[in-house]
């Protein structure tokens, strides 16, 4: 039974530290994109006003956003974007399908590392402790300067910790929002914070359907801001969370931004984790 996470937790940072990295609280994700040029331009002004962290995978539409997150690395250069990828798990089958899988992101982000790699979820045919010590040869070879996990539960999370042989797991990317977070909350998060594991929030936003939520909204006209702002905040105002929000529209992007530079007050995080 975890230990539900509590105000001790509370964080007013705009940054995040992955492993002695800081990352802004908030990312942006390049699942499911429509229009590649608009999402192009939607990243690029993303990162010019603050924004360094940029989540995608090799199965999002079959590698093309490495593609265009690799565009974006060479139109405002590598050393101001902090980027994740992830692995699909039947890689894992041995450490050569590791390498090459690794070796193929890189090409088509063009880039020679990346700073985050992440089991996209567990391979259920393989231990978890034998994926974890597959998949730890990116980091040996330099492929990554970090290593981590998507959609990882608790008890599978706590293995892959005890697993690695040099190399920390450092993040366990879940879903994770205001209308889908006890879980998260009760279990996950708590067991993060105390053992340095940064969550990354996935569907943060539930596709515009937290915007909905009665209690948001009310919370929202309170502080004067939207209700995604609002839903956003919530999660940044945790420790050790970083959300990932999809956006491929600037306008989009500026709102996004428009959840940092504040904070909810404790009593209002505490209202809406109680509540919303």
């Amino acid at each position: 039974m975890g230990v539900t996470v509590s105000l001790d937790y509370y964080d007013v940072a705009d940054y995040k530290y992955i492993g002695s990295d800081k990352v802004s609280a908030i990312g942006l994700g390049t699942y499911g994109i429509r229009s590649y040029d608009k999402a192009f331009e939607a990243l690029v002004y993303a990162v010019l006003h603050g924004i360094n962290l940029i989540d995608t995978a090799e199965m999002y539409d079959a590698g093309r956003a490495e593609e265009l997150v690799g565009r974006v690395v060479k139109e405002v250069g590598r050393d101001y974007v902090f980027i994740t990828t992830k692995m699909l798990p039947s890689r894992l089958e041995n450490v050569d399908s590791v390498v090459k899988a690794a070796q193929e992101s890189l090409r088509r982000l063009g880039v020679s590392y990346v700073d985050l790699f992440l089991i996209h979820w567990p391979n259920e045919r393989l231990s978890i402790a034998q994926q974890v010590r597959n998949f730890e040869v990116i980091a040996e070879r330099g492929f990554a300067r970090y290593i981590g996990v998507s959609n990882f539960d608790l008890a599978q999370l706590r293995i892959a910790l005890e697993s690695t042989r040099r190399h920390e797991i450092v993040v366990d990317q879940v879903h994770y929002s205001l209308a889908s977070r006890h879980y998260v909350e009760k279990e996950l998060l708590p067991f993060c914070i105390q053992n340095k594991v940064v969550i990354q929030a996935y569907t943060p936003l539930e596709r515009g359907s937290v915007a909905l939520n009665p209690v948001v909204k009310a919370v929202a006209s309170k502080y004067g801001k939207t209700p995604i702002q609002v839903a956003l905040n919530y999660l940044i105002s945790y420790k050790n969370v970083v959300a990932v929000p999809k956006s491929e529209r600037v306008e989009h992007v500026q709102e996004i931004l428009g959840a940092m530079g504040w904070r909810l007050n404790r009593e209002d995080v505490e209202y809406l984790r109680r509540h919303a």
